[in-house]
């Protein structure tokens, strides 16, 4: 019954707010800044609404430890199809996310995320990647957040066991004169992909880690700068798994 309410939610949204994604288009033409927060707010309702439905409970933690007025590279572990809309409820500041190119194509749902600023990386392409960054350090420069999964793609293996992270991902951190912040997020795997085709209850905790300033860490170190926030992260999950 669930997975029936999820899916109505979403195809309703994607189709009763069509007429306001064009609205908001329009707006952007002369305030690219009202329409992307206009977006986010709207989005943000939408996936309340559906975890809502899935009957998801969020934790969220160290969420008010961050500062204020700051765009931040957020940096976190994929573990489920529910991590970007718990990712959007619980996000302080205005956000896009990155994704994987292939999303691009899908229908509506690729409109609001280019009115989210996310951005589409090519992961097969060298090329495409470095100007994928390049937007990722403009945007962070200009004030808007930006929030990456660099383990690539959804890990289903162990919950501590996070894949390697892609390094240069990070650099758009330092690019940008910008904070990083792990994020580790908890049993999202159990909304749906731990029981696939049905969406079940669960509880999901989203763990916001204190800013890493890559100016500040020593030359050296940064060179293995994604494998010192991988750790980070992991030892956040396992003070969360007990809250689970």
């Amino acid at each position: 019954m669930r997975i029936v309410l999820v899916v109505l939610s979403m195809v309703v949204f994607l189709i009763l707010f069509l007429p306001i994604y064009l609205i908001l288009f329009i707006v952007g033409k002369f305030n690219p800044h009202k329409r992307i927060a206009a977006s986010q707010a709207i989005v943000r309702v939408a996936f309340r609404f559906v975890m809502f439905c899935a009957g998801t409970k969020i934790t969220v933690l160290g969420r008010e430890e961050l500062p204020k007025g700051e765009s931040f590279l957020y940096v976190g572990n994929h573990r489920g199809l529910a991590d970007i809309p718990v990712g959007y409820i619980t996000l302080p500041t205005l956000t896009g996310f990155v994704a994987k190119k292939e999303l691009r194509r899908v229908p509506l749902f690729a409109w609001w995320m280019k009115s989210l600023q996310c951005l589409f990386l090519d992961r097969n392409d060298m090329k495409e990647g470095l100007k994928t960054i390049m937007q990722g350090i403009e945007q962070l420069k200009s004030g808007y957040s930006i929030f990456i999964m660099p383990e690539g793609t959804r890990n289903r293996g162990e919950e501590f066991d996070l894949l390697p992270f892609k390094e240069g991902s990070l650099k758009m951190a330092e690019k940008a004169g910008c904070g990083i912040v792990p994020v580790a997020i908890s049993n999202t795997a159990a909304v749906f992909e731990n029981h696939i085709p049905w969406v079940k209850k669960a509880h999901v905790i989203i763990h916001y880690g204190k800013p890493i300033y890559p100016a500040d860490v020593p030359r050296e170190e940064r060179k293995h700068l994604g494998a010192s926030v991988r750790e980070t992260i992991i030892r956040q999950l396992k003070e969360d798994a007990a809250l689970v």
